[in-house]
């Protein structure tokens, strides 16, 4: 079972990669972004052992999930796309590389055409597919993330209510919030980044609980009749 100061350092220890892992050329390939996340699983699950409330750790788990769900069907539906609009592709390729012999070995060595979109053979009709696979896979990664991020709110609330550390609760309505406006990338990104940092600043000022004393009554006992 891993100690309450563990799971306290664990956690905020892992938010701290976290907020340093959306900083350019720090986090190579996400992978302290990836190693802030499971820390801060660890945190919760100590945390979760400790207050004896398994809400802590299975509602995070649940959102972890679902967020990884998230990616890996939003990928899938990226893929199906490029699958069903070879077609469409090619098209796009022969107009915005007009000497291109249909070699893709050779693509990478040719120039685009810069007057190639504003050219009367342009088909802008050939983006049509393209701009719907990206709303279809925008719309499910915004799904999945409010789901997401639904989970761990209920999390953090459980640990803001068996730790009275009020800054968790709201490090998760600003993770929901943020994850709803991820539509507006800048704000929804900063109000994340912001929960974020909550999150580090809550699991430091956790304290261990207090003792329960209990109370010796020292009262004189009635006397039977």
């Amino acid at each position: 079972m891993t100690s309450f100061e563990t799971s306290k350092i664990l956690g905020g220890v892992g938010s701290i990669l976290v907020l340093l892992g959306v900083v350019p050329y720090v986090n190579s390939y996400g992978i302290m972004m990836l190693i802030g996340v499971i820390l801060i699983l660890f945190g919760l699950h100590g945390l979760s052992d400790y207050y004896r409330d398994q809400r802590i750790f299975r509602n995070a788990i649940f959102g972890i999930a679902a967020g990884v769900i998230g990616v890996v069907a939003a990928i899938g539906a990226g893929i199906i796309a490029l699958l069903l609009n070879l077609g469409n592709i090619e098209a796009l390729i022969y107009q915005l590389y007009p000497g291109w012999n249909g070699d893709w070995a050779t693509l990478q060595n040719l120039t685009p055409d810069p007057n190639a979109i504003n050219a009367a053979n342009f088909d802008v009709s050939t983006l049509i597919p393209f701009v719907i696979a990206v709303f279809a896979v925008l719309a499910i990664l915004w799904l999945f993330a409010m789901i997401s991020t639904f989970f761990i709110r209920r999390s953090f609330k459980a640990v803001s209510e068996k730790s009275s550390v009020g800054t968790f609760g709201t490090a998760g309505l600003l993770l929901l919030i943020g994850a709803v406006l991820i539509i507006a990338f800048g704000l929804g990104v900063i109000l994340m980044w912001i929960a974020v940092l909550i999150l580090a600043v809550a699991f430091f000022q956790l304290r261990p609980a207090e003792p329960v004393v209990p109370v010796t009554d020292y009262s004189t006992p009635a006397t039977l009749n």
